[in-house]
């Protein structure tokens, strides 16, 4: 179905209860088609521990870096 922006605002409703139930909107400006109205699709769920395995976290990670220290609290000499 292809429908003009000014008749898609008058009909918003009744396109968006079309679009719910399967029907395929095509919203055009002048008679060139801009956007498809259709029934929202949730993004499938996020996967957690993609990863679990594969990376290695180094022995000295949570150590603090002199250099970076220094920066922060200054030199103690």
């Amino acid at each position: 179905m292809e429908i003009n922006i000014s008749e898609a605002k008058a009909q918003l409703s009744k396109l968006i209860n079309l679009a719910y139930h399967g029907e395929k909107i095509v919203i055009c400006k002048k008679n060139l088609p801009l956007v498809d109205l259709v029934r929202h699709q949730p993004k499938a769920k996020r996967k957690l521990g993609l990863l679990e395995g594969k990376f290695v976290m180094p022995s000295s990670f949570f150590e603090a870096d002199q250099e970076i220290e220094e920066m922060f609290h200054g030199s103690d000499s």
